[in-house]
């Protein structure tokens, strides 16, 4: 287990620096998601800078999922044009190994985008956060873990696919749609006039079990789809 850990976090940290060297991924992500959100502020905002109740948490989700697919993709397109995942699969390292570094690796950059879309949604939608912001914050990273869990395995599944940009989505907002309303309500019930804050620890406690159902599922299933 150590080893796996191990050689997980080299693959993670070969990510980080060629990102931070190129910051291909963190520009492409982060002006999408930044656009995402004012587009939506202009539509659901009226003049006297009230936003329409729900906007918020939703704008908020479709920002980090849209996001998140985009970063699914590149990633995995740098990946293929290099042969990177092909050299690490016939590296001797275990197949989960590479599955756990890609997904830090993604986290790291959705965790980082996400720091500046929440900031904007607040700023933006003059949403209140104060009645719970760990617990928020608790949703967010419970979100973005089982989102980016899903979509590490269908990106490296789909990566040496010429229609991977079609069917990467196709596959996996079905497959997160959970992940996403139980990340929308459990916002909703915080950033609502009258904070619910036990319903949105319920909806915690979903997405920590779509956590680890996805999570297990994923490191059970990359080495068979993976194999050559």
């Amino acid at each position: 287990m150590i080893d796996v850990l191990r050689a997980a976090w080299l693959i993670a940290r070969k990510d980080v620096v060629v990102e931070f060297r190129s910051r291909e991924l963190a520009y492409t992500t982060l002006f999408f998601a930044v656009a995402c959100v004012l587009v939506f502020a202009v539509a659901f905002v009226d003049e006297m800078g009230n936003a329409i109740q729900g906007a918020p948490e939703g704008i908020l989700w479709v920002a980090i999922a849209f996001s998140g697919t985009l970063a699914l993709g590149r990633t995995f397109e740098r990946e293929r044009q290099s042969e990177t995942l092909r050299a690490l699969l016939l590296s001797p390292i275990e197949r989960p190994a590479v599955y756990l570094g890609k997904l830090t690796a993604l986290l790291m950059l959705m965790f980082a985008v996400e720091a500046i879309v929440v900031t904007l949604v607040v700023f933006m939608f003059r949403a209140e956060f104060g009645a719970a912001p760990w617990l928020l914050m608790a949703l967010v990273v419970s979100g973005t873990i089982g989102f980016a869990a899903v979509g590490t395995l269908f990106g490296a599944m789909l990566s040496r696919l010429r229609s991977r940009d079609v069917l990467l989505p196709m596959l996996l907002y079905p497959v997160t749609l959970p992940v996403v309303i139980a990340g929308v309500k459990g916002t909703q019930a915080i950033l609502s006039a009258d904070p619910n804050l036990e319903v949105a620890r319920m909806w915690l406690g979903m997405l920590i079990s779509f956590d680890a159902v996805f999570i297990t599922v994923c490191l059970w299933t990359f080495g068979p789809v993976m194999s050559e």
